[in-house]
């Protein structure tokens, strides 16, 4: 089933969400219906707040980065990913530790369409979670896969892309924000503003 996005303005985007365990009531049918949501809009990641549950669960697949970069851009992005990239589920994950130089990247949101910035994150990060089988692992990730997991990630933390940079861009991109928190923004998914 395909889930509404959550949109920019909502209170939801910006709580901490709560760890869960293997009780949480029908898991794999939501982990199904987010799976199912992410690929139907077009998306290489996607969070639990995002869908209007405030819990640290989030999916990613930054295979589709490396498989649908041109010939002429795979040198370049060779050098940030870990190619071929992940799918994976991301459960209660936390950050124990993160490296290397900062590097900018132009990032979007299912959650603020139609906005792309560039946003400075590390190479690396090290996190404990739980996968989709609830199996608990504390691996490091790099480059392409590291910006998708620390991009959710905040999503768990009450965090947008749009909070590291800078106030004269956030200025500009003020009137596209207020028609997002007013549904007037188009997309070719559902989007829902929560209260």
């Amino acid at each position: 089933m395909n889930l509404p996005i959550v949109a920019f303005g909502s209170p939801i985007l910006r709580k901490v969400a709560v760890d869960i365990d293997a009780t949480y009531p029908n898991f794999e049918q939501l982990l199904a219906n987010m799976w199912n949501t992410l690929y139907n809009s077009n998306g290489v990641g996607l969070a639990a707040p995002q869908i209007n549950k405030s819990i640290r669960l989030f999916i990613i697949d930054s295979a589709q980065i490396f498989a649908n970069v041109d010939d002429e851009d795979k040198e370049e992005i060779t050098a940030y990913t870990d190619a071929p990239g992940i799918v994976e589920t991301f459960i209660n994950a936390h950050i124990v530790t993160l490296a290397g130089e900062p590097w900018a990247y132009n990032e979007g949101c299912l959650s603020i369409p139609k906005i792309r910035e560039d946003v400075m994150r590390p190479q690396t990060v090290t996190l404990t979670y739980q996968n989709a089988n609830w199996e608990t692992f504390t691996t490091t990730f790099t480059g392409i896969t590291a910006r998708i997991i620390l991009h959710e990630y905040d999503h768990l933390e009450g965090k947008l892309f749009i909070d590291y940079i800078s106030p004269l861009k956030k200025r500009l991109i003020k009137g596209k924000l207020n028609d997002i928190s007013k549904l007037k923004t188009r997309t070719d998914y559902r989007m829902v503003l929560t209260k």
